[in-house]
Protein backbone atom coordinates (compact mmCIF):
# COMPACT_ATOMS: atom_id res chain seq x y z
CA UNK A 1 0.00 0.00 0.00
CA UNK A 2 1.24 3.38 -1.05
CA UNK A 3 -0.32 6.98 0.68
CA UNK A 4 -0.52 9.99 -1.33
CA UNK A 5 0.90 12.64 0.47
CA UNK A 6 -1.38 15.50 -0.92
CA UNK A 7 -4.35 13.99 0.17
CA UNK A 8 -3.85 12.09 3.91
CA UNK A 9 -5.25 13.59 7.09
CA UNK A 10 -2.79 13.95 9.32
CA UNK A 11 -2.55 13.54 12.99
CA UNK A 12 1.10 13.82 14.81
CA UNK A 13 1.88 11.63 17.40
CA UNK A 14 2.59 12.92 20.73
CA UNK A 15 5.68 10.39 21.47
CA UNK A 16 7.24 8.15 19.61
CA UNK A 17 8.37 4.49 21.72
CA UNK A 18 12.29 4.16 23.08
CA UNK A 19 12.98 1.09 21.77
CA UNK A 20 15.69 -1.28 22.88
CA UNK A 21 18.73 -1.95 20.32
CA UNK A 22 20.38 -5.53 18.77
CA UNK A 23 23.32 -5.98 16.56
CA UNK A 24 23.38 -6.97 13.54
CA UNK A 25 25.06 -9.59 11.51
CA UNK A 26 28.11 -8.26 10.59
CA UNK A 27 27.92 -5.63 12.13
CA UNK A 28 25.05 -3.07 13.31
CA UNK A 29 22.60 -2.07 16.07
CA UNK A 30 20.28 0.58 16.39
CA UNK A 31 18.40 1.89 19.84
CA UNK A 32 16.83 4.38 20.89
CA UNK A 33 17.89 7.55 23.36
CA UNK A 34 21.01 6.69 25.22
CA UNK A 35 23.06 8.32 28.04
CA UNK A 36 24.98 10.48 25.29
CA UNK A 37 22.32 12.04 24.68
CA UNK A 38 21.04 13.01 28.32
CA UNK A 39 20.63 16.14 27.86
CA UNK A 40 17.86 15.80 25.42
CA UNK A 41 15.70 13.61 27.58
CA UNK A 42 13.40 13.55 30.47
CA UNK A 43 14.85 11.39 33.54
CA UNK A 44 12.76 8.31 32.62
CA UNK A 45 13.75 8.33 29.14
CA UNK A 46 17.76 8.42 30.61
CA UNK A 47 16.59 5.98 32.87
CA UNK A 48 15.48 3.69 30.33
CA UNK A 49 18.22 3.86 27.79
CA UNK A 50 20.72 3.17 30.28
CA UNK A 51 19.28 0.31 31.44
CA UNK A 52 19.26 -0.85 27.18
CA UNK A 53 22.86 -0.09 26.78
CA UNK A 54 23.93 -2.19 29.84
CA UNK A 55 21.96 -5.30 29.00
CA UNK A 56 24.35 -7.68 26.79
CA UNK A 57 21.53 -9.70 25.74
CA UNK A 58 20.16 -7.10 24.19
CA UNK A 59 23.67 -6.16 22.01
CA UNK A 60 24.20 -9.93 21.08
CA UNK A 61 20.74 -9.73 19.41
CA UNK A 62 21.77 -10.70 15.77
CA UNK A 63 19.69 -8.64 12.56
CA UNK A 64 20.20 -8.56 8.54
CA UNK A 65 22.31 -6.36 7.13
CA UNK A 66 20.91 -4.54 3.71
CA UNK A 67 22.20 -3.29 0.08
CA UNK A 68 23.93 0.07 -0.25
CA UNK A 69 21.22 0.34 -2.92
CA UNK A 70 22.09 2.11 -6.50
CA UNK A 71 23.55 5.43 -5.37
CA UNK A 72 26.72 5.30 -2.93
CA UNK A 73 29.83 7.49 -4.33
CA UNK A 74 33.30 6.80 -2.90
CA UNK A 75 34.95 10.11 -1.57
CA UNK A 76 32.70 11.77 0.37
CA UNK A 77 34.04 15.10 2.38
CA UNK A 78 34.40 14.25 5.71
CA UNK A 79 31.98 17.33 7.30
CA UNK A 80 29.62 17.60 10.06
CA UNK A 81 26.86 19.86 7.62
CA UNK A 82 26.16 18.18 4.27
CA UNK A 83 23.01 20.39 3.12
CA UNK A 84 25.89 22.73 0.52
CA UNK A 85 22.14 25.08 0.69
CA UNK A 86 19.77 22.30 -0.30
CA UNK A 87 16.23 23.29 0.43
CA UNK A 88 14.36 21.67 3.24
CA UNK A 89 13.14 20.65 7.03
CA UNK A 90 16.63 20.92 8.84
CA UNK A 91 17.39 17.15 10.57
CA UNK A 92 20.30 17.04 13.16
CA UNK A 93 21.43 13.58 13.22
CA UNK A 94 23.18 12.44 16.68
CA UNK A 95 24.71 9.22 16.65
CA UNK A 96 26.58 6.87 18.90
CA UNK A 97 28.41 4.34 17.78
CA UNK A 98 29.16 1.25 20.14
CA UNK A 99 30.94 -2.31 19.81
CA UNK A 100 28.33 -4.49 20.81
CA UNK A 101 31.10 -7.22 21.15
CA UNK A 102 32.33 -5.64 24.33
CA UNK A 103 29.44 -4.22 26.55
CA UNK A 104 28.35 -1.76 24.05
CA UNK A 105 31.54 0.79 25.10
CA UNK A 106 31.77 3.59 22.81
CA UNK A 107 33.98 3.04 19.64
CA UNK A 108 35.97 6.57 19.25
CA UNK A 109 37.24 7.07 15.66
CA UNK A 110 34.88 5.29 14.07
CA UNK A 111 33.40 6.76 10.83
CA UNK A 112 30.11 7.35 10.24
CA UNK A 113 29.12 7.91 6.35
CA UNK A 114 25.94 8.61 5.50
CA UNK A 115 23.97 9.86 2.12
CA UNK A 116 20.37 10.43 0.86
CA UNK A 117 18.12 12.19 -1.94
CA UNK A 118 17.08 15.78 -1.73
CA UNK A 119 13.38 17.08 -0.95
CA UNK A 120 12.38 16.38 -4.87
CA UNK A 121 14.48 12.43 -4.51
CA UNK A 122 17.44 13.66 -6.32
CA UNK A 123 20.48 12.01 -5.28
CA UNK A 124 23.77 13.83 -5.95
CA UNK A 125 25.97 11.90 -8.65
CA UNK A 126 22.14 10.96 -9.97
CA UNK A 127 20.57 14.43 -10.87
CA UNK A 128 18.80 12.69 -13.85
CA UNK A 129 17.42 9.65 -12.84
CA UNK A 130 13.72 10.38 -12.28
CA UNK A 131 12.56 9.95 -8.80
CA UNK A 132 8.94 9.19 -9.50
CA UNK A 133 5.67 11.04 -9.71
CA UNK A 134 6.00 14.79 -10.91
CA UNK A 135 8.91 16.52 -9.39
CA UNK A 136 10.62 19.44 -10.83
CA UNK A 137 14.25 18.59 -12.59
CA UNK A 138 16.74 18.73 -9.96
CA UNK A 139 18.48 21.81 -11.08
CA UNK A 140 15.60 24.15 -10.68
CA UNK A 141 15.72 23.86 -6.79
CA UNK A 142 18.12 27.39 -7.06
CA UNK A 143 21.11 25.80 -5.11
CA UNK A 144 24.56 26.33 -5.71
CA UNK A 145 24.95 22.72 -4.28
CA UNK A 146 27.56 20.93 -5.91
CA UNK A 147 25.97 17.94 -7.86
CA UNK A 148 28.50 15.20 -7.41
CA UNK A 149 28.31 16.27 -3.29
CA UNK A 150 25.21 17.11 -2.10
CA UNK A 151 23.63 15.46 0.97
CA UNK A 152 26.99 12.75 1.49
CA UNK A 153 29.61 12.71 4.19
CA UNK A 154 31.64 11.14 6.60
CA UNK A 155 31.90 12.05 10.68
CA UNK A 156 35.00 10.65 12.75
CA UNK A 157 33.55 9.57 16.39
CA UNK A 158 34.57 11.53 19.24
CA UNK A 159 35.95 10.05 22.77
CA UNK A 160 31.96 9.04 23.17
CA UNK A 161 31.52 7.26 20.56
CA UNK A 162 29.11 9.97 19.20
CA UNK A 163 28.69 11.95 15.76
CA UNK A 164 27.04 14.91 14.48
CA UNK A 165 25.41 15.75 11.12
CA UNK A 166 23.45 18.74 10.52
CA UNK A 167 21.45 18.11 7.25
CA UNK A 168 17.76 18.51 5.71
CA UNK A 169 14.67 15.88 5.85
CA UNK A 170 15.00 13.49 2.98
CA UNK A 171 12.59 13.03 0.47
CA UNK A 172 11.04 10.63 -1.27
CA UNK A 173 10.92 8.36 -4.38
CA UNK A 174 9.23 5.37 -6.10
CA UNK A 175 9.58 2.94 -4.91
CA UNK A 176 11.21 3.73 -1.45
CA UNK A 177 10.08 5.29 1.98
CA UNK A 178 12.00 7.82 3.23
CA UNK A 179 14.73 7.02 4.44
CA UNK A 180 19.02 7.75 4.66
CA UNK A 181 21.65 5.25 4.19
CA UNK A 182 24.74 5.11 6.65
CA UNK A 183 28.09 2.46 6.13
CA UNK A 184 29.79 2.68 9.56
CA UNK A 185 33.81 2.19 9.21
CA UNK A 186 36.51 1.51 11.25
CA UNK A 187 41.24 1.13 11.04
CA UNK A 188 40.72 3.82 8.19
CA UNK A 189 41.83 7.64 8.79
CA UNK A 190 40.75 11.10 6.91
CA UNK A 191 42.86 11.69 4.27
CA UNK A 192 42.47 14.46 1.79
CA UNK A 193 39.27 15.53 2.77
CA UNK A 194 37.55 12.53 2.70
CA UNK A 195 38.26 8.95 4.46
CA UNK A 196 41.03 6.32 3.68
CA UNK A 197 41.43 2.97 4.33
CA UNK A 198 40.25 0.39 7.14
CA UNK A 199 37.10 -1.42 6.57
CA UNK A 200 33.07 -1.15 6.33
CA UNK A 201 31.57 -2.96 9.26
CA UNK A 202 28.29 -2.62 8.35
CA UNK A 203 26.17 -0.91 5.94
CA UNK A 204 22.28 -0.39 6.72
CA UNK A 205 19.39 2.55 6.22
CA UNK A 206 17.38 5.10 8.62
CA UNK A 207 13.87 5.45 8.35
CA UNK A 208 11.40 8.16 9.76
CA UNK A 209 7.85 7.57 11.34
CA UNK A 210 4.87 7.76 8.77
CA UNK A 211 3.10 10.37 10.11
CA UNK A 212 6.23 13.20 10.84
CA UNK A 213 7.23 12.21 7.03
CA UNK A 214 3.91 12.64 5.42
CA UNK A 215 3.59 15.90 7.03
CA UNK A 216 7.02 17.26 6.58
CA UNK A 217 5.92 16.48 2.48
CA UNK A 218 3.03 18.55 2.72
CA UNK A 219 5.76 21.33 3.21
CA UNK A 220 7.56 23.43 0.58
CA UNK A 221 9.60 22.39 -1.20
CA UNK A 222 8.61 18.80 -0.69
CA UNK A 223 4.93 19.52 -2.10
CA UNK A 224 6.26 20.14 -5.62
CA UNK A 225 6.56 16.70 -5.81
CA UNK A 226 3.69 15.25 -6.06
CA UNK A 227 2.65 11.63 -6.38
CA UNK A 228 2.32 8.13 -4.39
CA UNK A 229 4.78 7.15 -2.00
CA UNK A 230 5.46 3.95 -0.01
CA UNK A 231 4.94 3.89 3.49
CA UNK A 232 7.00 2.01 5.86
CA UNK A 233 4.92 -1.30 6.22
CA UNK A 234 5.40 -1.61 2.69
CA UNK A 235 9.38 -0.72 2.17
CA UNK A 236 10.93 -3.23 0.49
CA UNK A 237 13.86 -2.63 3.00
CA UNK A 238 12.27 -1.79 6.04
CA UNK A 239 11.48 -5.04 7.79
CA UNK A 240 9.29 -3.55 10.98
CA UNK A 241 11.96 -4.01 13.40
CA UNK A 242 11.39 -0.11 15.07
CA UNK A 243 14.58 0.95 16.05
CA UNK A 244 16.57 -2.43 16.07
CA UNK A 245 15.75 -2.16 12.27
CA UNK A 246 16.89 1.45 11.91
CA UNK A 247 14.11 3.52 12.88
CA UNK A 248 15.28 6.86 13.88
CA UNK A 249 13.65 8.42 17.23
CA UNK A 250 12.74 12.12 16.17
CA UNK A 251 11.92 14.79 18.14
CA UNK A 252 10.79 18.00 16.96
CA UNK A 253 12.64 21.61 17.37
CA UNK A 254 9.14 23.42 17.74
CA UNK A 255 6.31 21.37 18.16
CA UNK A 256 4.05 23.34 16.81
CA UNK A 257 5.86 24.06 13.21
CA UNK A 258 7.47 20.92 12.20
CA UNK A 259 9.16 23.61 9.47
CA UNK A 260 11.57 24.45 11.98
CA UNK A 261 12.94 20.94 12.05
CA UNK A 262 13.40 17.63 13.68
CA UNK A 263 16.37 16.05 16.13
CA UNK A 264 17.24 12.40 15.36
CA UNK A 265 18.86 10.17 17.43
CA UNK A 266 20.17 6.49 17.18
CA UNK A 267 22.23 4.86 18.66
CA UNK A 268 25.04 2.23 15.79
CA UNK A 269 26.25 -0.97 18.01
CA UNK A 270 28.72 -2.62 15.74
CA UNK A 271 31.39 -5.58 16.01
CA UNK A 272 35.07 -3.77 14.97
CA UNK A 273 35.89 -6.97 13.71
CA UNK A 274 33.07 -7.79 11.15
CA UNK A 275 32.52 -6.79 7.55
CA UNK A 276 29.91 -5.78 5.48
CA UNK A 277 30.11 -3.71 2.52
CA UNK A 278 25.71 -3.93 1.50
CA UNK A 279 27.12 -5.24 -1.84
CA UNK A 280 25.01 -8.24 -2.89
CA UNK A 281 23.17 -8.14 0.63
CA UNK A 282 19.22 -8.88 0.12
CA UNK A 283 16.52 -6.32 0.68
CA UNK A 284 16.60 -4.66 -2.64
CA UNK A 285 18.33 -0.88 -3.43
CA UNK A 286 15.31 0.83 -4.39
CA UNK A 287 16.14 1.87 -8.04
CA UNK A 288 13.64 4.64 -9.49
CA UNK A 289 10.85 3.74 -12.03
CA UNK A 290 13.26 4.78 -14.91
CA UNK A 291 15.66 2.22 -14.29
CA UNK A 292 19.61 2.04 -13.89
CA UNK A 293 21.55 5.56 -12.60
CA UNK A 294 23.33 7.24 -15.79
CA UNK A 295 26.17 5.29 -16.97
CA UNK A 296 28.19 8.99 -17.04
CA UNK A 297 27.61 9.11 -13.61
CA UNK A 298 31.11 9.79 -11.16
CA UNK A 299 32.57 7.18 -9.53
CA UNK A 300 33.65 9.35 -6.86
CA UNK A 301 32.93 13.45 -6.13
CA UNK A 302 35.30 15.91 -6.20
CA UNK A 303 36.99 17.20 -2.95
CA UNK A 304 36.23 20.74 -2.57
Amino acid sequence: MTGNHKDTSITRRRALAVTGGTVAAGGLAFAGYQAAFADETTAAETTTATATSSSSSTCMTLMSSVTEGPYHLDGALVRKDITEGKSGVPLTLRLTVVDAADGCTPVPGAAVEIWHCDAWGYYSGYTTANPGGSAPAESEDGSTADDNTYLRGYQIANANGVVKFETIFPGWYTPRTCHIHVKVHTGGEKEDGTYEGGKVNYTGQFFFDDEIAQEIFTLEPYSQHSGSYTTLDNDMVYDGGGASSGLLTLKAVKKADPSKGYKGFLTLGIDPDAENTGAGSGGGGGTPPDGTPPSDAPSAPASS
